[in-house]
């Protein structure tokens, strides 16, 4: 018997530091292994932590609504298997150098907190197994960025993390699942620990997703560092979607006639810092067009009723959607990004298509992997998703990372356009505005018709007007005759 702490973790995304933002346990409840104790807040997400032991939680070490960095011990357990969890709780916090004191204050590694001299020379208790497993393959998870989404995006769409460089060009879409081909890893023997239970070292939100889905870890072959299991080879074994928690709604309450102050952290810092980033390395150039988009609108009513769109909803951004993915080919520039660092410019191999949205935490922009290989209905069933994903708070950073180009539904809000801020990593940014009806001429008379706006910010580092002009040319013309999109 022992009191073994559990220390926050870096939950994959490389971040410095994470809110407490709700408990799920109390001093005296018994936890099994994988629940979940508490849902922090990083800068990218909202996420649930499971417990890598079992026991009955002794004292809960940080209150809610605190922000601490990684490493910091959050939660007091008392395990049957102290050594054992103690060991496997390091193998979730990577060692780093000693912390210094300078001027009062503690320095610690980007992305890592403090680890104790006395936890990085433990050593390590041999496992008792009936065979040794086998090296695990090579491999490792994809590095995560960004945030939530809905098909109500904004003007100022939230991007991923700031960079210097562009993300690079993500993988092909996969089938119509919408699930990314995964390999599938060798199968290693489980380890089995002095007590009899089987131990395998894997992240908080990858022992999250396993939970979720109902998977024994002990099953599952790893394919990262030092047999790490990755959230590929869970999804790999379960061939199913990630789960991921519900967000929560912070609004200030203001009232009377004095300031209220809140504090810029989580999902609005990042956003904030990137748009500036933004803003002052690209040198942005925004174009706009009028469009009749009648034959769109006819187009949307005929789909609402075609098996093939069954418990689908289907809108307006769809066609833009679509739009947009056949324009990229065309004119491949828009889906490209700039490399500062290395004077190139990188075209990417799919159009990874970003919604903007705003949600209870911030503006994210979540992506449709592969969005250019994909057929109007599994396009619809993606876009779909990611609103239901965003509206839930369960967008997770993978699902904004690599995005390659964006669009922002003002519309929905009754605007008709504006300039949006391209997102850090792409190169420009469509926004789409209300469609209303109004008096238009065709053929020398005045009639009703359906008329929408759209803006295209580009950066004119890489585009140029020409370049840009038959971009937006291009999806105005697909908007208002769809059928051009057979000439494709």
């Amino acid at each position: 018997m022992g009191v073994q702490q559990f220390r926050l973790p870096d939950v994959g995304e490389g971040l410095v530091e994470a809110e407490i933002v709700s408990w799920k346990v109390k001093p005296g409840d018994t936890v099994k292994l994988n629940d979940t104790i508490v849902e922090i807040e990083t800068a990218k997400s909202l996420v649930e932590l499971p417990v890598p032991f079992a026991g009955v939680v002794t004292e809960l070490l940080v209150p809610e609504g605190e922000t601490v960095p990684v490493g910091t011990p959050i939660i007091s357990v008392q395990t049957d298997s102290a050594e054992a969890a103690e060991a496997l709780a390091d193998d979730l916090v990577p060692s780093v150098p000693e912390p210094e004191e300078s001027g009062g204050r503690t320095a610690v590694l980007v992305g890592y907190g403090p680890k104790t001299t006395e936890a990085k020379r433990r050593a390590r208790k041999p496992a008792a197994s009936a065979g040794s497993a086998p090296a695990p393959a090579a491999g490792g998870t994809t590095a995560a960025a960004t945030a939530p989404a809905a098909d109500a995006g904004t003007a100022v769409p939230a991007p991923q993390a700031p960079a210097a460089q562009p993300a690079p060009a993500a993988a092909a879409a996969a089938p119509s699942t919408g699930a990314a081909s995964l390999p599938t890893p060798a199968p290693r023997a489980p380890v089995a620990e002095g007590n009899g239970s089987v131990h395998v070292l894997a992240k908080p939100p990858v022992r999250k997703l396993a939970k979720d889905l109902g998977i024994d870890l002990a099953a599952v072959a790893p394919t990262g560092p030092g047999g790490v299991i990755t959230r590929a080879d869970v999804e790999a074994y379960a061939a199913a979607p990630v789960e991921a928690p519900a967000a929560a709604t912070y609004e200030p309450v203001v009232s009377g006639r004095e300031d209220t102050r809140v504090p810029v952290k989580g999902v609005q810092k990042v956003m904030a810092q990137a748009m500036v980033a933004s803003a002052f390395t690209a040198p942005h150039v925004t174009e706009w067009i009028t469009v009749d988009v009648s034959a769109t609108m006819e187009l949307v009513e005929r789909l609402k009723s075609d098996r093939a769109f069954k418990d689908l909803r289907v809108s307006p951004l769809l066609i833009v959607a679509k739009a947009v993915t056949l324009a990229a080919r065309r004119t491949p520039i828009v889906n490209a990004a700039w490399d500062e660092q290395a004077q190139e410019i990188v075209y990417k191999g799919a159009v990874n298509l970003g919604i903007a949205a705003a949600t209870p935490r911030g503006l994210i922009v979540p992506n449709i992997k592969g969005a250019d290989a994909l057929t109007l209905p599994d396009l619809c069933r993606a876009l779909n998703d990611l609103v239901a994903t965003a509206r839930e708070g369960k967008t997770q950073p993978a699902d904004q990372a690599g995005g390659s180009f964006t669009i922002t539904n003002v519309g929905v809000f009754g605007v008709d356009a504006g300039t949006p801020i391209i997102n850090p990593g792409e190169a420009a940014i469509l926004a789409f505005g209300a469609v209303r009806k109004q008096p238009w001429v065709v053929d020398d008379e005045i009639v009703p018709r359906w008329i929408t706006t759209l803006a295209l910010s580009f950066d004119h580092r890489l585009i140029d007007g020409e370049k840009g002009s038959t971009f937006l040319a291009d999806v105005a013309g697909i908007l208002e005759d769809p059928a051009r999109a057979l000439m494709f």
